[in-house]
C-alpha cells in the first residue's frame, strides 16, 4: 500500500470532521444576513441588541476556546466535541423558542460557549498519519469557505420561507446531525498524540504572545471578523433601502460569492508559487478599505452597494486563505498549534466586537457611520500591514524519533546543516522533532532519511 494513500479510518475522520466542522458553521453563518432585518420584529429588539446577538457567540467562542481545547487532553476528543455540540443544540432552541431579543442572545451565547474546533483539530491529529495530516487539515480549511457561502445564501432563503424561529430550529437539527456523525462516524482515538503542530501546549502561549509577527497577523484576523460583523449589521436595511427586499439578498450573496471565488484562485497560486505573499496580502487590506469606502459613500444606491459588496468578499475570501498560511509560516517549530490557537481566539474576538460595536453605532447613528468607522479599522489594519515583514517560505514538520535516533547526540546540529531546514525544536519527551523547511530545497523523504542515517 502506498504510504502516503489514507486509510480508511483516515478517511472517515477527515470527512466526519470536516462535515460536523461543516454543519455547526452553517448555524454560525445563516444567522448573519438575516438577524438583522428578520431579528427586528422580536420583542424589545433594537439596533444596538441585535449587533450584541450577532457578536456574542465570538464572545462566548473566545472565552471558552483554549480552556476547552486543553480540557479535550484530559477528559478526551469525543466526548468535549459531543457537549460541545449539546450546548449549541441548547443554543438553538432556546433561540427557536423565544419571541425575545433577550432569548436570542441568551441562545447565541450557549451556541457560542460550546467551543469545539481545538478539541475537533486534535482528534483529527490523533487519527491521521504525519504524512497525510496537512491533507486532512486543507480538506477542512476548504471547507469553511464553502460552508461560508452556502450559508449566508441559504440563510435568507430559509428565514423567508419559514421565518427565523424555523431557521434555529433548523440550526439545532444540523447540530443533532454533527452529534450523530461524531458518534458513528468519526473513529474513536485508542490514545492521544501531543501534536504541537496541531494542539495547544501548556506553558507556550507567552512566546507566541511574544512575537511581534505573530501579533500582527492576530490583528488582521481581529480586524478581518470586526468588519465582517459590522458589516453585515449594516448591510441588509441598506439593500431594502436600494429596493431589494430581504428574501431577495441571497441572490446578491450567491453571485458576489461565485465570482470571489472563482477570482481568488489565481491570487493564492500568486502568493505562494511566485512568493509574493505580503505584497496580495497588503493588497487585499487595501481593497477592504475601498470596500468600507463604496459602502459608505452608497447611500441606498444598489448597484454601488453591489460593487462594495463584491469588493469585501473579494478580499474576505483571499484573507481566509493565506492569513493561516501565514500563521503556519511565521510560527517557531513546535509552536504552531498554539499560534492557532491564539489566532482563532482573535478572529472570534472580532465577531463580538464586530457585531456589537456594530450594532451600537447603527443604533446611535446610522447605516453610513457603520461603514465609515468600518473604513478607519481597515485603514488602521492597512498601516499595521504595511510594517510586516515577507514571511519565509517554509513548511512545518513532525517526525517521530526512535530511541536510537533520540540517542544520537548531534541529531538536531546535523538536521540544522541540511540544506533547506530553517528551524529545528526536538523535544526528547513527545520523542518528536518539530522542523521547519523550504520545500523547494528538501523534503520530508529527505529529512527522515538524514534521521534515519543518524
Amino acid at each position: 500500500m502506498n504510504d502516503n494513500k489514507m486509510t480508511s479510518v483516515e478517511l472517515r475522520a477527515t470527512w466526519g470532521l470536516g462535515t460536523v466542522f461543516s454543519l455547526r458553521m452553517l448555524g454560525m453563518f445563516m444567522v448573519l444576513p438575516v438577524l438583522t432585518t428578520y431579528g427586528m420584529a422580536l420583542q424589545g429588539a433594537n439596533e444596538t441588541l441585535i449587533g450584541l446577538a450577532i457578536g456574542i457567540y465570538g464572545l462566548a467562542q473566545a472565552i471558552f476556546q483554549i480552556p476547552f481545547g486543553l480540557l479535550s487532553d484530559r477528559i478526551g476528543r469525543k466526548p468535549l466535541i459531543v457537549g460541545g455540540l449539546l450546548l449549541f443544540v441548547l443554543g438553538s432552541v432556546i433561540a427557536a423558542n423565544s419571541d425575545s431579543i433577550w432569548g436570542i442572545i441568551l441562545g447565541r451565547a450557549l451556541q457560542g460557549s460550546g467551543a469545539i474546533a481545538a478539541a475537533a483539530m486534535a482528534l483529527l491529529s490523533d487519527l491521521t498519519r504525519e504524512q497525510n495530516r496537512t491533507k486532512a487539515m486543507a480538506f477542512i480549511g476548504i471547507s469553511f469557505g464553502i460552508t461560508f457561502a452556502i450559508a449566508i445564501v441559504l440563510g435568507p432563503i430559509v428565514t423567508h420561507a419559514l421565518g427565523l424561529h424555523a431557521l434555529f430550529w433548523m440550526i439545532a437539527l444540523l447540530a443533532s446531525l454533527g452529534i450523530v456523525i461524531t458518534l458513528l462516524v468519526v473513529p474513536t482515538a485508542t490514545h492521544h498524540i501531543l501534536n504541537r503542530e496541531s494542539g495547544m501546549v501548556k506553558g507556550s502561549f507567552s512566546r507566541v504572545l511574544a512575537n511581534s509577527r505573530l501579533l500582527k497577523l492576530n490583528f488582521g484576523i481581529f480586524c478581518l471578523h470586526v468588519l465582517l460583523m459590522s458589516s453585515f449589521v449594516a448591510l441588509p436595511g441598506q439593500f431594502e433601502q436600494a429596493g431589494l427586499p430581504a428574501a431577495e439578498h441571497w441572490k446578491v450573496y450567491l453571485v458576489t460569492m461565485l465570482i470571489a471565488f472563482a477570482g481568488v484562485i489565481p491570487f493564492i497560486i500568486y502568493a505562494e508559487v511566485k512568493r509574493r505573499m505580503k505584497r496580495v496580502f497588503t493588497g487585499c487590506v487595501g481593497m477592504i478599505v475601498v470596500a468600507e469606502i463604496v459602502l459608505w459613500g452608497a447611500e441606498g444606491h444598489f448597484w454601488t452597494l453591489v460593487v462594495g459588496v463584491q469588493l469585501f468578499f473579494f478580499a474576505f475570501n483571499l484573507m481566509e486563505a493565506i492569513l493561516p498560511s501565514l500563521i503556519s509560516k511565521e510560527s517557531p517549530a513546535g509552536y504552531k498549534g498554539t499560534a492557532m490557537g491564539l489566532y482563532s481566539t482573535s478572529q472570534f474576538l472580532g465577531v463580538a466586537i464586530g457585531g456589537s460595536m456594530g450594532g451600537w453605532v447603527f443604533g446611535h447613528f446610522d447605516a453610513q457611520t457603520v461603514f465609515l468607522v468600518g473604513a478607519l479599522v481597515a485603514a488602521l489594519w492597512l498601516f499595521v500591514s504595511m510594517t510586516m515583514q515577507e514571511p519565509p517560505y517554509v513548511s512545518s514538520l513532525r517526525i517521530v524519533l526512535s530511541d536510537a535516533a533520540l540517542a544520537t547526540s548531534n541529531l538536531e546540529k546535523r538536521l540544522k546543516a541540511q540544506p533547506g531546514v530553517s528551524s529545528v525544536f526536538i523535544v526528547p519527551g513527545e520523542k518528536s522533532a518539530y522542523i521547519k523547511i523550504d520545500s523547494k530545497i528538501t523534503s520530508r523523504p529527505e529529512i527522515e532519511a538524514l534521521i534515519a542515517s543518524s
